[in-house]
């Protein structure tokens, strides 16, 4: 079995090291340049990478991957689409070839995308990746948040152990992706997932009406079918309405997805933020009773850390359930120890039981 593993660069000398050392146990390792003016290209060259420039103008993402994976050989099994802030984790090789052995074209693994602490030990988002695949019988497709799609090929994945953890530069800009989202939209209109992101972006940058008419009707596209993600329009719909409209959108989400946390929590928040207190108790339990974390990128870090223990804390409390109180604030605090608050709260609550 052969592995190669290819990625797009631009001024990336800051990772490309680390990026070598975690996959230069690959039979061949591409970087297509797309005009770096740092030390990238003479940096990969000292370090035995292949290198090539590639021009692609208007740039788009899809056609910068196609014209990298196009360059690689043919004798090649295995293709790893690894950006150069991403790793590899040590003993990946062999978890591919457990998957080769079972014939699989797209492996699958954990992806951890981000880190709650600073020096990102503590993993934040993670869900299942899957830009490993066959050599051929593949394709990248959309100007942005390009996915890989089969061409004339039938696809076998295989869940493995490997691991893939992102390291990302948080200085770099944004500001290419809101075009190219809205050149994805206008490419297809019917395509959910970028109308999703499109509208996504649209309410990152404030543009909350518009955000509101796209994720409208990306609830109104026949294809759009995935509960996850017809909840989080409704919820971001929702993050942009008020009052009564607000937590009828809440609620949908809730409706839609009701094995997620995310809306529960958030909806506890409004409750919290109002002193509905019996509101945002019942919602915040509601969301502990959710055990099983998704293992996809909706899945949002807050809905799965001390928010909801400490949200059930408080409003057990200001209700004048003292033990449970002291349940949730003792949960809140195991998840988020070195939080001075909660453990002044977990205090309080535990001499008010005493007295």
């Amino acid at each position: 079995m052969k592995i190669a593993i290819y990625t797009i660069a631009l001024n990336e000398e800051q990772f490309i090291k680390r990026w070598y050392e975690s996959a230069k146990d690959a039979d061949y390792l591409l970087i297509a340049d797309t005009g770096s003016t740092d030390n990238t290209l003479d940096t990969a060259a000292k370090l035995g990478i292949n290198t090539v420039n590639i021009t692609v103008k208007p740039w788009r993402f899809d056609n910068a991957r196609n014209a990298s994976l196009a360059l690689i050989p043919a004798d090649i099994d295995y293709c790893i689409a690894l950006d150069m802030d991403e790793i590899l984790l040590p003993g990946w090789r062999e978890e591919l070839e457990k998957a080769f052995e079972q014939k699989a074209t797209r492996p699958r693994y954990q992806y951890t995308w981000s880190w709650n602490d600073e020096k990102e030990t503590v993993p934040g988002l993670q869900y299942g990746g899957d830009k490993i695949h066959s050599r051929f019988g593949y394709r990248w497709k959309h100007p942005v948040h390009e996915v890989l799609v089969t061409d004339r090929t039938e696809e076998k994945q295989v869940w493995t152990n490997l691991e893939i953890h992102h390291h990302p530069d948080n200085e770099k800009s944004r500001s290419q992706y809101m075009p190219l989202l809205e050149l994805a939209v206008k490419e297809d209109p019917q395509d959910d997932r970028n109308t999703f992101y499109y509208a996504r972006e649209l309410f990152f940058n404030f543009k909350f009406d518009e955000a509101v008419r796209e994720f409208k009707r990306h609830l109104d596209l026949p294809d759009a079918k995935w509960p996850p993600e017809r909840a989080a329009s409704m919820r971001f719909i929702a993050k942009s309405s008020k009052g009564k409209e607000r937590e009828k959108w809440f609620k949908k989400a809730i409706k839609e997805a009701p094995n997620r946390r995310e809306a529960y929590v958030e909806l506890a928040l409004d409750y919290y933020n109002n002193q509905q207190w019996e509101e945002c108790l019942e919602y915040s339990t509601k969301a502990l009773e959710v055990k099983e974390k998704p293992l996809e990128y909706l899945c949002e870090d807050f809905a799965w850390s001390d928010t909801p223990y400490d949200l059930a804390a408080i409003s057990s409390y200001t209700l004048g359930k003292y033990e449970d109180a002291v349940k949730y604030g003792i949960a809140a605090v195991k998840i988020n120890s070195s939080n001075e608050r909660l453990q002044s709260n977990l205090s309080y609550y535990s001499q008010k039981l005493v007295n």
